[in-house]
Order: structure tokens, then sequence, then C-alpha cells
């Protein structure tokens, strides 16, 4: 049992602790929640939907492809903020180097 124990403390030790910032974008200026992206890596921002009364969407977003998975890369979107309905940032999206058009990661500056 002890050793159990003990390996379930590496293994929780060994993991990232996972602690990224959440923002709402609507209470930030376009340049801020840009900033927040750039200063911190990778940041989650959530904001209303459009669409759907009520509901609060949100995704993950990055400077550069190294914040994304192996198989994701950062491909540009565009979150609502304050002073801006498009704010141009970027989240990891799916890649596929099987995909005979995208041989490699694309690299979109932030």
């Amino acid at each position: 049992m002890k050793k159990i124990i003990a390996c379930l403390a590496i293994l929780a030790a060994a993991t990232p602790a996972g602690a990224i910032s959440r923002y709402n974008s609507l209470e930030m200026t376009c340049d801020e929640a840009r900033a927040r992206v750039i200063d911190e890596g990778a940041v989650i921002l959530r904001y209303p939907s459009t669409r759907v009364t009520g509901l609060t969407l949100y995704d993950r977003y990055v400077t550069r492809n190294a914040q994304c998975s192996a198989h994701e890369y950062a491909a540009r979107a565009y979150i609502p903020t304050r002073d801006s309905a498009r704010c141009p940032v970027l989240n990891c999206q799916p890649f596929d180097p099987e995909d005979r058009f995208m041989r490699s990661k694309p690299f979109i500056p932030f």
C-alpha cells in the first residue's frame, strides 16, 4: 500500500500544475487582451455567445505553436473585446501531417 501511495505522489508531482489565467475578454481592450496572452504565453478568454442568449464561450489562446499539443498548431482566431468585435489572437487547431496541402505546421505570427 505504501508503494502505491508513493507512486501516486511521484506521478502527481511530475505532472504540470495546469494553472492558467482566465479572463473575460469584454472587460479588456483588444490591446490589453493581446498583452495578457503575450505576457502569460497562454490564457483562457471567455465571452458571451452572439447566437445563443446566456451561453458563455471560451477557448485557450496562445502566442505560438510551441504552446499547442504536438498534433495542433496556432491558428488565427478573433474574439470580441470592449473596443473591438474582432480582436486577432491565436488558438490551437488540429494539425494533420497527412494533409497533402499542409505538410508542416504553418507559422502565424501573433
